[in-house]
């Protein structure tokens, strides 16, 4: 659904009302490329082959960790598909997310908590040091030095998340994105 805001319609964001995306938790975030095209490599034999673009997209996650350090970011399970990417990645306790409540580590891992309770009105404060700031950082590192081998790369302007909840969603979540290459002929991604 969309409304107006400053005069001109905007779609209604796709994150949980409810929850603060700068709190300590394991997140799931795809993000897919433009008209989901072809850009970061091909599967061969249920196995992702990785071309220039697709390198680019590893080394700038991997980077996306070492430039944070404040957040007290943890890398988990991810992948890079020929039009999309999946991962999780955890947000620790820092000096940005101060909601107690919001605080549950498992395995020493940040899970979001099984009884979150949804508070009326989102309480989302500037959109920096959160979820969304780091996918953007990110798509803007890969755009930056992807368009030099093809200026046509872009990215589709949202990406999804899901907020892992317990150990079992994150063993499954983790499962999924192990399978996604060899799994890639039933993808609703795959195009061809």
């Amino acid at each position: 659904m969309s409304q107006k805001f400053g005069g001109k319609y905007r779609i209604q964001s796709a994150r949980a009302q409810w929850w603060d995306y700068a709190n300590n938790g394991m997140y799931f975030v795809t993000i897919c490329t433009q008209h989901r095209k072809h850009f970061f490599g091909k599967i061969f034999d249920g196995k992702m082959e990785l071309n220039k673009i697709g390198e680019i997209v590893v080394r700038e996650w991997k980077r996306t960790f070492d430039i944070r350090p404040d957040m007290n970011l943890c890398m988990d399970a991810f992948v890079v598909m020929p039009n999309h990417f999946h991962a999780i990645i955890g947000i620790g306790e820092n000096k940005y997310n101060t909601n107690a409540e919001a605080r549950c580590m498992i395995e020493t891992r940040c899970i979001a908590p099984l009884s979150s309770s949804p508070s009326p009105k989102n309480k989302f404060g500037p959109q920096s040091k959160n979820l969304a700031s780091i996918i953007r950082g990110f798509k803007s590192a890969v755009t930056i030095h992807a368009r030099k081998i093809n200026p046509q790369f872009a990215w589709q302007s949202r990406f999804h998340d899901h907020i892992v909840r317990n150990e079992k969603s994150l063993k499954n979540i983790r499962r999924y994105i192990f399978n996604n290459p060899a799994m890639w002929h039933r993808d609703r991604n795959n195009a061809t």
